[in-house]
């Protein structure tokens, strides 16, 4: 608790206040008297050496050359904030996303590179700079046993870049890579569909399943999608759904082993596969493929 005593009109406080009060004013008037020396050390004026940015810029490629990434990064960053509005300066931000690329501090990397987007639209490295927004997010899609939402922003990313630069040289890459990811979060609805179906959860298992297929139809995993949804819907007691999703799945993959897996199931119980043309299953398919229904 402070306690203050009457002096004159004024506080005690207010009285012992009063000479740093004087002397802070003389620091703000340009005085460099520091009797305390309680300021000494922490305002220290730095001096910053004046710089040309080109000489900045090439030391930074010489520490990209050694792998020092973060060195590298510190040398472009300074650039692109000393001479941000040069081509020196632009050029720095693009290689401080590079350079934090290349160092795996990939959340650095996105948001350096959005941060050129949002100054540099229009700029000839633009893709580059979406391309390692999309490369950040995918170096980190994990497992499918674990969330898979860097897979998820990995896939915009991708996909955003295949439609604002459909003709760079990053676009091929980047729709290999697109089928990668959707591979990857299909898989991951599988993993899940799975644990409900063991434990006969079937419609909770059917949504997932439906899912894959819904959204991943180009995927490795629709196949056993379909399969499964065949077992979901016969456990459930919808044998028209199982037979069915057997026959979508025999149009469509014919000489898949889950195809052969369905059907054994439906012909155990004396039933065949049959496809309902207006089902969801298959004008989903049909979309796909560009069967008709008159073709069949």
């Amino acid at each position: 608790m402070l306690v203050t005593t009457r002096h004159h009109g004024r506080s005690r406080s207010a009285v012992l206040a009063a000479p740093l009060v004087a002397l802070l004013g003389l620091g703000l008037g340009g005085c460099d008297f520091d009797p305390t020396g309680l300021f000494a050390e922490k305002y220290k004026p730095e001096v910053i050496p004046d710089v040309p940015a080109d000489k900045l810029y090439s030391e930074g490629l010489a520490k990209m050359e050694d792998s020092d990434y973060e060195a590298a990064v510190k040398k472009f960053d300074g650039v692109s904030k000393q001479y941000q509005y040069s081509e020196w300066g632009r050029k720095s931000l693009l290689m401080t996303a590079y350079a934090n690329y290349e160092g795996q501090k990939y959340d650095d990397a996105i948001n350096a590179s959005k941060l050129y987007l949002q100054r540099h639209p229009a700029s000839k490295d633009a893709a580059y700079a979406q391309y390692l927004i999309a490369m950040s997010n995918y170096k980190q899609i994990p497992d499918v046993t674990r969330d898979q939402d860097r897979s998820e922003k990995a896939l915009v990313a991708l996909q955003e870049l295949v439609q604002r630069y459909p003709t760079s040289e990053y676009a091929a890459d980047a729709k290999a890579k697109i089928q990668i990811t959707r591979d990857q979060l299909a898989g991951k609805e599988m993993e899940v569909g799975r644990y409900y179906l063991e434990r006969r959860n079937f419609p909770a298992a059917i949504n997932r399943f439906r899912d894959v297929v819904s959204k991943y139809q180009t995927t490795r995993h629709a196949e056993e999608a379909l399969e499964r949804l065949t077992e979901a819907y016969w456990a459930l007691g919808i044998p028209q759904e199982a037979q069915n999703a057997a026959a979508v799945l025999g149009h469509n993959f014919p000489d898949s082993p889950w195809y052969k897996d369905a059907h054994a199931l439906l012909a155990s119980n004396g039933l065949e596969p049959r496809e309902e043309k207006s089902s969801f299953l298959s004008r989903t398919f049909r979309t796909l493929t560009g069967r008709t229904a008159s073709a069949e």
